[in-house]
C-alpha cells in the first residue's frame, strides 16, 4: 500500500445460505483479528468484474460466475499503524466449483513470497457485538444486512 495513495479494488461476497466467505486477516499494531471479501486492486484498463475474476483465480484457483455488482464503499482506515484509502466495488457472485461450498477453510495466496491466508464460510451475525471481529471494508456489514 503507498502512502497518499488512493487504492482502487474490487471484492466479491460469495454467500453459502446465511455466510459469506471472507478472509481472516490481523493488525499487529491492533492486535485485532478482522474479515474481509477476498479480491484486490483494479489494474489500469479492467472493469471491476474483470479483476475479482482475475483475483479469485490467482488467489485460490476458482473461476466465478454470476457476478452482480452490489455497491461501491470508501474504506478511510489504519492497518499496521499505516493509513489506507480505498475505493471499493463490491460484487456478488458464484463458484463454478461447488465442492467449495463444502469447504470450511479455503487456503489462498496473496502474492509471491507472503504466507498463504485462510478463508472461512462466516455469520454476518459473527460480526456484530461487542468484541465481535470486523468486517471489512467499513460499511459493508450494513451494506449486506
Amino acid at each position: 500500500m503507498k502512502a497518499g495513495k488512493i487504492r482502487p479494488l474490487a471484492i466479491c461476497v460469495f454467500r453459502r445460505g446465511d455466510r459469506i466467505l471472507a478472509a481472516r486477516g490481523y493488525d499487529s499494531v491492533k492486535k485485532q483479528t478482522f474479515y474481509r471479501p477476498l479480491g484486490g486492486r483494479i489494474e489500469f484498463g479492467e472493469t471491476g468484474a474483470q479483476t475479482v475474476t482475475r483475483e479469485i483465480q490467482e488467489e485460490i484457483g476458482a473461476a466465478v460466475k454470476d457476478l452482480r455488482y452490489l455497491v461501491t464503499l470508501e474504506n478511510i482506515f489504519v492497518y499496521n499503524g499505516q493509513p489506507g484509502h480505498e475505493i471499493v466495488l463490491v460484487y456478488d457472485g458464484a463458484f463454478v466449483d461447488e465442492s467449495l461450498y463444502e469447504r470450511a477453510c479455503i487456503e489462498g495466496y496473496e502474492d509471491a513470497g507472503q504466507p498463504p491466508f485462510e478463508a472461512y464460510w462466516k455469520s454476518l451475525d459473527e460480526f456484530r457485538g461487542a468484541g465481535a471481529p470486523p468486517l471489512y471494508p467499513d460499511g459493508l456489514l450494513e451494506a449486506l444486512s
